[in-house]
């Protein structure tokens, strides 16, 4: 029998297996497949905070056979799901809240939170728990949408119009809050940009967050055709400017 959970798209978070999904799923699977940029040696315990339907734990172990992860989130049945699905000897999920995380101190060789900052009403408390249990030593990766690409339009504080969002950052309001957070702690922001073959759709297409935004049964089949079959290699990290995509920061507690 089939125990596992099925999860619904509600526009909180993305999962795998839904193909006009496809172009967010990946875009979020780039951030994860770019960690060993920043990880000077393999970690042998990942914290995955807000691992949502928990896929991470496999892209993890694919740039590190031997990490243990363990998954929290706070929506019990995407724990239930992560756990189902993802879960076994090397990966466990518990549900929990991101800002009392149900873990001692100095644990993790890696902290990772992809793209959850922005859905956090008290983020200080947050980034402050991902450092009390980082390792000495350790890093923590974070992500988070671009206000400027995601939201144009909008300022600094300004509630953003996607209910499951508290607050978007741009790149330097990013590091400014990082490092007013977590006093003496090394901070680094880097960008996340659509590749050569993304790039090249906008040039002829136009914006591609525009198409995408259309309704699915109002897509054409060359849209339709270049979400089915984006992939990771379709994004690349760069400078965190005015144009990325996703915020990508990189602390050293």
């Amino acid at each position: 029998m089939d125990t596992r959970v099925p999860l619904v798209i509600t526009g909180e978070r993305t999962v795998p297996g839904v193909w006009h999904e496809n172009y967010w799923f990946r875009r979020h699977e780039a951030a994860y497949a770019a960690l060993p940029v920043w990880v000077p040696s393999p970690p042998g315990i990942v914290l995955d905070a807000g691992c949502g339907e928990g896929y991470g734990a496999s892209v993890l172990r694919a740039s590190w056979p031997g990490a243990r992860v363990v998954g929290v989130d706070y929506d019990a049945i995407a724990a239930v799901h992560a756990a189902r699905t993802h879960g076994g000897e090397q990966a466990a999920y518990v549900r929990a809240g991101l800002t009392a995380l149900p873990l001692v101190d100095d644990v993790a060789d890696l902290v990772v939170s992809l793209q959850v900052l922005e859905h956090l009403w008290t983020p200080w408390e947050y980034v402050g728990e991902l450092a009390r249990v980082a390792a000495p030593g350790g890093v923590v990766v974070l992500s988070t949408p671009n206000r400027l690409t995601f939201s144009p339009g909008l300022g600094r504080l300004e509630a953003p119009s996607n209910a499951y969002h508290s607050r978007e950052y741009d790149a330097l309001e990013l590091e400014q809050e990082l490092r007013a957070w977590l006093p003496g702690s090394g901070v680094r922001v880097a960008g996340l940009h659509h590749g050569e073959r993304l790039r090249a759709r906008e040039a002829a297409h136009g914006s591609l967050a525009e198409a995408l935004a259309a309704p699915v049964e109002d897509w054409g089949e060359e849209l339709r055709d270049l979400v089915a079959t984006t992939t990771t290699a379709d994004f690349v990290l760069g400078a965190a400017d005015d144009a990325c995509l996703d915020l990508v920061a990189v602390l050293n507690p």
